[in-house]
């Protein structure tokens, strides 16, 4: 398992260590604005488990869903 923070695919989700808080990286920081980090978790750790994203394309339909949720309310507020 990879040490650093960041896309890394062999990175395990702590989603309780607030130390972890405190280094967020900035991609996770901006998904978690909107709302599906933990989808965004979900597509790395079948990334980490499978080396395939065509493996993993469930997570990816989620997250991307939700994405498109979120850009659709913001769209509609401004």
């Amino acid at each position: 398992m990879a040490t650093h923070r960041g896309h890394d695919w062999s990175r395990r989700v702590n989603n309780n260590n607030a130390e972890d808080d405190e280094e967020d990286d900035p991609v996770d920081t901006m998904i978690k604005k909107t709302g599906c980090l933990n989808l965004h978790y979900k597509v790395q750790e079948c990334m980490a488990d499978n080396r395939d994203w065509r493996k993993c394309q469930d997570q990816v339909t989620e997250f991307r869903k939700c994405i498109m949720e979120y850009n659709k309310r913001n769209t509609q507020q401004h």
